[in-house]
């Protein structure tokens, strides 16, 4: 074979391999990558399994999206019957969001939001929690869209309703207040981690559905930013840089870590970021967060300073 006939086999290649999906990617996961990058998102024909998720509010949406994407929002997959908000959905409820949104259980997901993925990987998590792991976070999200891709569309793509079932409940990355307490009161060894910002960790902030400001007892902070590179782009940081930070928690990635924040979204993310980038194994993300756990007046919590900030 002569040289330019190898140089066109290797072109051909490549090719192949991002069409697929199966590019060599800077965050490897066993066989199956978690992230997508921007140039692997452009080469793939979303005509052959995969939907495009923006994963932001309704009217953030109409100004301008990746074309060809399915529009997602929060609220439409809360359950509803709680006295508080961003709680995980039922089973039956999922599968009614989906089934309206022309999503086949067969379908590859690719996530995005314009806020550093924290949005598209509480999505990820929730499917997670019912067996769906057909899904790829954007790196960059919007973000990084928006400096290397091409224009935004506001045409709503049409699509017919399908017949979305997912597997059953597992649960796995899933912990529930009365689980949680009795973890706390057994003195049962585990990370117990705030990703939430430090005003509200030491209480001088109090946002919007919570009781009270503060954090749970025997918590310790860890800004969920602290996975993003500071680049205009928010890029998830390069692994090395991850496990260098994350290894702070805890050196054993089998210890039990339990993540919260405000309500289950900002700790999803790092969530995420320990169990499909860094490989952590007994990561568990306490949905009702400090939401939930604020309304309970007898539940342990500390607070260090007088809330002087309401949002």
């Amino acid at each position: 074979m002569s040289l330019s006939n190898s140089y066109v086999l290797l072109f051909l290649l490549l090719t192949s391999c991002l069409q697929h999906g199966s590019r060599p990617a800077s965050h490897p996961l066993s066989s199956h990558n978690p992230l997508i990058e921007l140039d692997e998102l452009l080469t793939c024909d979303l005509s052959k399994g995969y939907v495009l998720i923006d994963f932001r509010a309704p009217n953030a949406y109409a100004e301008g999206h990746i074309e060809e994407a399915v529009n997602i929002w929060r609220p439409e997959i809360e359950n509803k019957n709680e006295p508080y908000s961003g709680i995980l959905p039922t089973k039956v409820q999922l599968e009614k969001v989906f089934s309206k949104k022309g999503i086949q259980p067969t379908d590859t997901l690719i996530i995005y939001d314009d806020n550093g993925s924290c949005e598209a990987t509480r999505l990820w998590w929730v499917l997670q929690q019912y067996g769906f792991n057909q899904t790829r976070v954007l790196n960059g999200g919007l973000k990084a869209y928006l400096q290397h891709g091409p224009p935004l569309s506001k045409e709503t793509p049409k699509r017919n309703a399908s017949h979305f079932i997912l597997k059953g409940e597992f649960m796995e990355q899933y912990i529930g207040r009365e689980e949680l307490l009795g973890l706390l009161d057994a003195n049962t060894p585990l990370r117990l981690v705030d990703v939430r910002t430090p005003d509200e960790f030491n209480g001088k902030r109090q946002k919007k559905g919570a009781f009270k400001a503060g954090r749970i007892s025997k918590s310790i902070l860890f800004d969920w930013k602290n996975a993003l590179d500071t680049n205009k782009e928010q890029h998830f940081l390069p692994l090395e840089e991850l496990q260098k930070r994350y290894q702070k928690l805890t050196p054993n990635k089998e210890d039990l870590m339990v993540i919260y924040c405000h309500s289950g979204v900002r700790s999803a993310h790092t969530t995420f970021v320990l169990t499909q980038l860094l490989g952590y194994k007994n990561v568990k993300n306490y949905d009702g967060s400090w939401t939930e756990w604020s309304h309970f007046e007898k539940l342990p919590y500390e607070k260090d300073f007088e809330t002087i900030i309401f949002e």
